[in-house]
Formats: structure tokens, C-alpha cells, sequence
């Protein structure tokens, strides 16, 4: 029997091994858009094999509560994963939540299990666990109900809210100081994953829309750390390794998307970015602008030489990327030369445009990074732009009163015509009206960037034969 065991617990660390490696290459694969459906499904054949590792461990009395939680957690993640590409951000947020909950109920299992007799060291790492699954699980809630606009996407701000914040930091990080030392005073547990469930909340609602990109991978470090604590509670290394590379990716994109609006972690945590004055873009509505029609915009793009698209979270919106991509082979029939300008933040969610020309098909090497194109804009015929508004905001760059002053921006004003398609003059979802849409060089496309597209096509089509 004992030799059963023994063999039993060396098929596990071998299953475990394996998924390992698949975590540590679906990160790799991931990292170009040819090879990321690759990284997509070694990450799941990983999980797959993690979960059916983990139901073979030995400790396992009874597998019908198991069960109970498959078919529950499979109830709720189906129809997570059938929602519209608009709603991914969202989502992600809520997988954030879930996964930090159940860290947080494993934690709290283990602390009342183990209580009193808990090591200096594991009541540390127990209450790492429990403090960031804690804050990760309200943060992300918040987070998702920014993104749903059930809450509003604006900074939520009051007097000392950074001093308040950083109390309830301490307050949580002194009485997991204190239970190290008193593992006895299980009174105290429920206040500090109070505490930190608060501070989650808190944490979130002074953000803006335009830092949502850096939040959402920012909350996917937090609950990889979570993840990796619970691993040291649970003597698990595979639990360990993937909550290390879940937070240090999360981690390493947070820093890379901070870099890319130039601007801090404390200033994305703290600085209310997106909280402008109503009354500023009420002005700015009011200025004069130049409107095309779809058979106008048509002429203008059969006329070029050299295209650039900027999509944006409104092509988002409208699911308007496989339209895109028939305005792509479109004009790439006429010999027009036709590429895609990605900015690092452009959508809600890091990587969304990616995405969602990955799903039109769009080809791999017609995507070019914002360093990469920034410095052809000037030779550009067209720059049509597609619900992008702020990561094309030359205020960026000129005023020193905009709260996205110093961000890196797509230089689209440099292009000899802007063409926008928009629903309308109101500003993008970090509240900041553009100047480049009054300038002389640009056009207004006004109206659902699905439709828009779709009519300039039939336009090109119907010319070109």
C-alpha cells in the first residue's frame, strides 16, 4: 500500500512538472500575436492537468463536495466565457474576483484549521494571502462595475483619501504583524480580512477609466501573489509557480502600460487620472468641425497612397473589426498600403485591440507597435481613426493643464487627413475632449463605426468595379 502511495505521489510532482512547463511556455507563446493561440491552449492543457493532479492527491477523502464545486465553478465559467469581446475587460475582472475569493476562503479554512499552532513564518505567509486575495476580490469588483459603467468611470475622490487609504493599510498590516506573534487571537482574523476587503474598495474608486488597462493587470498581480502565498500555506509548488508567474507578468505589463502613459504606479493608484471638469469639454463642443460622408471618406482612402487605422475601444463597441478588415483587403487590392497603429492602452484591457484583430484575421505584420509607426505618421496620406480617443490626444503633448500631459500618444495630427469615425463630439471614456478633431486636417465621420465602415466599403466596392 505505502508503495502504492509512494508511486501515486511521483505520477502527481510528474503531472505537476509538466503543467509547470506549460504555465512557463504559455507565457512565452504569448508574447507575439503568431504564436499566442499556442500559449492560449498550453495554459488550459496545463490547468487541466493541474486540476486532475490535484484530485488524485491522496489526502482527498470524499470527491462529492469536489464535484458539487466543478459543476458549480463550470455553471459560472461557461457563460463568462461566451460573453462579447466588449464585455472581456469586465470579465477579467470578475476572474480576478473569483480566483481571489477562493484564495481568500482557502486562507481563512487554513487559519481556523491550523489555529493555535501555527508557525511564525506560515502565519506570515497565511496572512499575505488573505490581505491581497481580500483586496483583490473588492478591488476587482469595482473594477468590473467601472468597466459595465454600473459605477461611475470617473475618479471617486474626497479630502485625505490618501492618508485614509494608507491607514486602513497599516491597520491591516499591523494585526497580521500581531497574529504572527498571537496565532491565538482568532478575534482579530475577521477584522484584518475586513479590513482588506475595504481597502479594496478603496484602492480602486479614485481610479479612472483611462487607467483601467493598468488596474486590470495590476489586480492579476495581486491575485497571482495571493495565489502563490496559498501555495506555501498548502506545501503545493505548483500552486507557488503559477501564482509567481501570474503576479510577476501582472507585475511587468502594469509597469510596461504605466510606462506607456508616462506616468508612476503611485500616480496611477493615487492621482485620480480622468477627472476633468464638465464644463471644459462643454466648451470644446461648441467649436466648429469638418463632417464627411461615407462615399467622401471612400474617395479619400481609394485616393491614398498610404493608410494607417487606428482602432480603438468604439471599434470595440461596435464590433466592427471584421468590417475593418474588409476595409483592409479592400484597399489592399487598390494597392493601397495598409497598417494598423497599436497603442499599448488602447481599449479597456491590455492587448484588446490585438485581440480583436487577431479575431478578424487581420495579418500579424499590419500591426505596428506606437514606437514602431509614430515617426511614419508624417508620411501618411490618411489616418483613419476608429473610437480611439485619447491615446490620439495631442493635448498629450501641448497642454500642461490636461491630466494626460506627458502620456505618449499616436502622432496622427502629422498625417496630411484625419478622418474619425465617432458617434458623436462627447469625450473618450477618460472624460479629456480631443483638439485634434477641430483641427483643419481633420473629418468626422459621425456615426456607429460597424455601420460607417461597412458604407465605405460598399462605396470602394461599388467604385472599383
Amino acid at each position: 500500500m505505502n508503495d502504492f502511495a509512494g508511486y501515486q505521489q511521483h505520477i502527481i510532482e510528474l503531472i505537476y512538472l509538466v503543467a509547470s512547463a506549460l504555465f512557463i511556455l504559455a507565457l512565452k507563446w504569448m508574447n507575439t500575436p503568431a504564436t499566442a493561440r499556442r500559449g492560449i491552449l498550453g495554459g488550459e492543457i496545463g490547468m487541466v492537468l493541474a486540476i486532475g493532479g490535484t484530485l488524485l492527491e491522496h489526502g482527498i477523502v470524499d470527491y462529492k463536495w469536489i464535484l458539487v464545486a466543478l459543476v458549480i465553478g463550470s455553471g459560472i465559467g461557461v457563460p463568462l466565457g461566451m460573453v462579447q469581446m466588449t464585455a472581456v475587460p469586465q470579465r477579467t475582472a470578475l476572474s480576478h474576483a473569483f480566483g481571489a475569493f477562493c484564495v481568500t476562503l482557502v486562507g481563512t479554512a487554513e487559519f481556523y484549521l491550523r489555529t493555535p499552532n501555527v508557525q511564525p513564518f506560515m502565519m506570515s505567509v497565511l496572512c499575505c494571502e488573505v490581505i491581497l486575495g481580500g483586496l483583490t476580490v473588492t478591488g476587482s469588483l469595482m473594477a468590473a462595475g467601472k468597466l459595465q459603467e454600473v459605477l461611475p468611470q470617473r475618479p471617486i475622490t474626497f479630502k485625505g483619501q490618501n492618508l485614509f487609504n494608507l491607514a486602513l493599510f497599516l491597520a491591516a498590516a499591523g494585526i497580521a504583524v500581531y497574529l504572527v506573534r498571537n496565532p491565538g487571537a482568532t478575534h482579530l482574523y475577521p477584522v484584518m480580512v475586513g479590513i482588506a476587503l475595504i481597502f479594496g474598495i478603496m484602492l480602486v474608486i479614485p481610479i479612472g477609466g483611462a487607467d483601467m488597462p493598468t488596474v486590470i493587470s495590476l489586480l492579476n498581480s495581486y491575485a497571482g501573489l495571493s495565489a502563490a502565498a496559498m501555495g506555501f500555506v498548502l506545501n503545493n509548488k505548483l500552486l507557488i509557480i503559477a501564482g509567481a508567474l501570474d503576479g510577476s507578468s501582472g507585475f511587468i505589463l502594469s509597469v510596461i502600460m504605466s510606462k506607456a502613459m508616462n506616468r508612476s504606479f503611485t500616480n496611477v493608484l493615487f492621482g485620480a487620472f480622468g477627472q476633468v471638469a464638465a464644463s471644459a469639454a462643454a466648451t470644446e463642443e461648441a467649436r466648429p468641425v469638418k463632417s464627411a460622408s461615407p462615399d467622401e471618406a471612400a474617395g479619400i482612402l481609394a485616393a491614398a497612397s498610404k493608410v494607417v487605422i487606428v482602432p480603438g475601444y468604439g471599434m470595440a463597441v461596435a464590433q466592427a473589426q471584421h468590417k475593418v478588415r474588409e476595409l483592409y483587403d479592400s484597399l489592399t487590392k487598390r494597392g493601397v498600403d495598409v497598417r494598423f497603429a497599436i497603442h499599448p492602452v488602447a481599449g479597456r484591457m491590455p492587448g484588446h485591440m490585438n485581440v480583436l484583430l487577431a479575431e478578424a484575421d487581420v495579418p500579424y505584420d499590419r500591426l505596428m507597435e506606437m514606437d514602431d509607426i509614430n515617426g511614419d505618421f508624417a508620411q501618411t496620406d490618411v489616418s483613419l481613426i476608429i473610437g480611439a480617443n485619447d491615446v490620439t490626444n495631442p493635448a498629450a503633448k501641448t497642454d500642461k493643464s490636461s491630466p494626460i500631459y506627458g502620456m505618449p500618444v499616436l502622432d496622427v495630427e502629422k498625417s496630411h487627413t484625419v478622418m474619425v469615425v465617432k458617434r458623436s463630439m462627447n469625450p473618450g471614456f477618460a472624460g479629456i475632449d480631443n483638439p485634434l478633431y477641430y483641427m483643419d486636417q481633420t473629418l468626422m465621420l459621425f456615426g456607429d463605426a460597424k455601420v460607417f465602415v461597412s458604407n465605405i466599403v460598399k462605396e470602394l466596392s461599388g467604385g472599383h468595379s
